[in-house]
């Protein structure tokens, strides 16, 4: 048993009605709490003298 709605002219069954709803809200529900992705820590500026050094400091010291 179905219910048809007009709307904008057209006839538009009540499952099709229901299954956008439900959409729209799982949809919402799952984009609003997926949660951002993940924050890198600042870490402080190298100071070397020359760009050789800044290189072997980050060839010793890889960024986590």
């Amino acid at each position: 048993m179905v219910v048809y709605y007009q709307i904008a002219g057209r006839k538009v069954g009540s499952h099709h009605l229901a299954m956008g709803v439900l959409g729209s809200l799982f949809g919402g529900v799952y984009l609003a709490t997926r949660g951002g992705g993940a924050k890198k820590e600042a870490t402080p500026p190298i100071q070397a003298s020359s760009k050789d050094e800044e290189t072997f400091i980050q060839y010793v010291f890889p960024a986590p």
